[in-house]
This record gives structure tokens, C-alpha cells and sequence, in this order.
């Protein structure tokens, strides 16, 4: 049984940081995977923030390019979300994914792609 389960979200002033971390158990990394951070505000579809592949690819939504940092540790099977300049418009529910395939780059930010999710992480930008 597959669970990833978040933490780290909270409040925070605009132009502030903030780590989110993703934790996985059941779940091997077997160099096909794909990670993915997703984020859905009230009202709003689930939109794909960043993901990481076990080929060592990036890719971020346009909304946080330049601004956001995926990255993972295979040996602790955890995911991160460093989230720099944050604006009061990033704030929103964040979920981490898991996929057993690497795929290719117009599904990486589809949530449909991922066959295992968290539960989230609050995240709220204040101005």
C-alpha cells in the first residue's frame, strides 16, 4: 500500500519562503518514477506546480518558474517543495504524486498521470 503523506505548510508573508516535504512509504523508487507537487486553490482546478523524474528531470508550472525548487531523496523517500518570492496567489492546498512511470513531458504536471497522492498541505500567502 502506497502512502505519501505532506507536511511543512503554513503561513507566511508575501516574498517569504517555505519547505513542504512529502514522505513516501510503500512506494519503491526504481528508476522509472516521476514525483509531482500539485496545488488547488478553492473554486479552481488542480494545477501542476513541479515534478522531478528518477532521470533527474525538472519542470515547473509557469506560475512558480524561477521562484520554486523541486527536489527529492531517494535514501529518506521524500519529496521537497522550496517555494521562494511567494505570492499571495500561491496560496493553496499543495499535494504530492507519485507515479511508477517516467512520462513523458506533456503528462508530467497532469494530475490524471499520477496514481498516488497525499492528503495535503495548507499553504496560505498573506500581504
Amino acid at each position: 500500500q502506497v502512502q505519501l503523506v505532506e507536511s511543512g505548510g503554513g503561513s507566511v508573508q508575501a516574498g517569504g519562503s517555505l519547505r513542504v516535504s512529502c514522505t513516501a512509504s510503500g512506494f519503491t523508487y526504481n528508476n522509472t518514477y516521476s514525483l509531482a507537487w500539485f496545488r488547488q486553490a478553492p473554486g479552481k482546478e488542480r494545477e501542476g506546480v513541479a515534478a522531478v523524474d528518477a532521470i533527474h528531470r525538472t519542470t515547473y508550472g509557469e506560475a512558480v518558474k524561477g521562484r520554486f525548487t523541486v527536489s527529492h531523496d531517494s535514501a529518506k523517500k521524500s519529496l521537497y517543495l522550496q517555494m521562494d518570492k511567494l505570492k499571495p496567489e500561491d496560496t493553496a492546498m499543495y499535494y504530492c504524486a507519485a507515479s511508477s512511470w517516467i512520462l513523458p513531458g506533456a503528462r508530467v504536471l497532469l494530475p490524471s498521470a499520477f496514481s498516488y497522492w497525499g492528503h495535503g498541505t495548507q499553504v496560505t500567502v498573506f500581504s
